[in-house]
């Protein structure tokens, strides 16, 4: 491997070896699978790795709908480090009310609380003792859901390969087919009102799994009609990323507690965050000390946040969100039939959230490779590993578009003569 230096001084070989060293050493035979690229800088949708090349970032697990280093993002965090990083935790700050009016601005009526936090599992762990403080220690998830990996998350996530190593986990948890409401009708009718169930409008590390039409509205009704706490997380879905503000607004849906996260750094800072209805709020209303965390509203995460929601707002990403995920799924579909009809079970998706399935596992990391190989980075799926998935960020301009097709048609061909 040649040897590069980072700005700061640290060949690709070194970062390798201080992975193997002190983090991971899975995460350096990873690495070294991936061509032990260092990435250097960001920004918009391009990413460059410490030897100079630049790769077309349709990953990061939808941490950048609003593209990487944007600049009114990027700004507003500069003027709040400069001013008060972080705050003291005993006198009131600006900045995380600010940043809770935008963000409930535009989300769904009646979701006017708000409780932040750094991570997505974090916030589904507000979730979970908001319920419990109101007496729904039953957990209903999905099959294939993901939610985290925090203990009180992971009892969610339905998968028994990151569940396993550390049980036991929360008591009363069941998981249920996603998209099936007559089995979930079934789960609720076994208790007496004291179930919470929680669930994505469109599974993303299950495999980018779109449920039936009116699906989430009939989950709605079940939880009113069972008196039941609905939780709708949209870590990953949520801010515009289906080509709506929320999946929850698709599906005319108003859950008790709404999940927040990815794309609400801006790609900036890590945030994440908790939306709930008055009524679900009220343990926290009464007791500002039952749920806490020192970094709860950061300063600087909370500039991160109001800026973009801002942007998004004000730069229409939802709309092409909406107008460019449906161009590219119907021309990654027409790519997967031509290129490789025997490798690709189905392209599928929502917006800005696209799954390319191939038939097996060793399929799906092939396709990443020979990704990479054409400087285009992508995800694969946690809970289902024959999927390869697409977030492209929002910004991403009609020539980068045409690029990630052309990578995409090329992969395939390559692969289509290999296997």
């Amino acid at each position: 491997m040649s040897k590069f230096l980072t700005e700061s001084g640290i060949s690709t070989e070194d970062a390798i070896a201080l992975h193997r060293a002190h983090l991971s050493k899975g995460r350096s035979q990873l690495a070294a699978m991936f061509g032990g690229l260092v990435e250097q800088s960001a920004s918009g949708s391009r990413v460059t790795t410490t030897d100079g090349q630049e790769f077309l970032n349709c990953g990061g697990y939808g941490v950048f709908f609003a593209g990487a280093g944007h600049p009114r993002i990027v700004a507003a965090v500069q003027r709040q480090v400069e001013k008060q990083a972080l705050s003291t935790r005993l006198f009131l700050d600006p900045e995380v009310g600010r940043a809770a009016q935008a963000l409930t601005s535009v989300a769904p009526a009646g979701l006017d609380r708000v409780h932040f936090s750094g991570s997505g599992t974090e916030a589904t762990e507000t979730a979970v003792k908001l319920a419990r403080a109101h007496g729904k220690r039953r957990l209903i998830s999905m099959e294939n859901g993901y939610h985290g990996k925090t203990a009180g998350a992971l009892s969610l996530t339905a998968n028994s390969f990151y569940q396993d190593p550390f049980r036991p986990l929360l008591p009363d948890v069941v998981h249920v087919p996603f998209g099936d409401p007559g089995v979930l009708a079934e789960a609720l009718g076994s208790g007496g009102g004291d179930a919470c169930v929680v669930l994505e409008p469109v599974q993303s590390e299950a495999g980018v799994i779109v449920p039936p039409p009116g699906y989430l509205k009939e989950v709605a009704a079940l939880c009113r009609e069972h008196n039941a706490f609905l939780v709708v997380d949209e870590v990953m879905t949520g801010l515009g990323r289906l080509g709506a503000w929320w999946g929850c607004d698709l599906a005319q849906v108003r859950p008790d507690v709404l999940l927040i996260g990815k794309a609400l750094s801006g790609g900036v800072v890590p945030v994440s965050a908790a939306l709930a209805t008055q009524e679900a709020f009220a343990p926290f209303d009464s007791d500002p000390f039952l749920h806490t965390s020192t970094y709860s509203g950061a300063p600087i995460a909370m500039a991160a946040a109001r800026a973009t929601v801002e942007v998004i707002r004000d730069e229409g990403l939802v709309d092409r969100a909406a107008e460019t995920g449906a161009r590219l799924l119907e021309a990654l579909r027409a790519i997967a039939t031509a290129q490789a009809p025997g490798l690709v079970r189905e392209v599928r998706g929502a917006g800005l959230l696209i799954g390319i399935e191939l038939v097996d596992a060793s399929q799906a990391g092939e396709l990443l490779l020979e990704l990479v190989d054409r400087h285009v980075v992508v995800n694969h799926s946690l809970n289902a590993h024959p999927v390869v998935r697409l977030t492209p960020p929002a910004v991403i301009t009609p020539d980068e578009e045409a690029r990630l097709l052309e990578a995409v048609d090329g992969a395939l061909s390559a692969m289509a003569r290999k296997f």
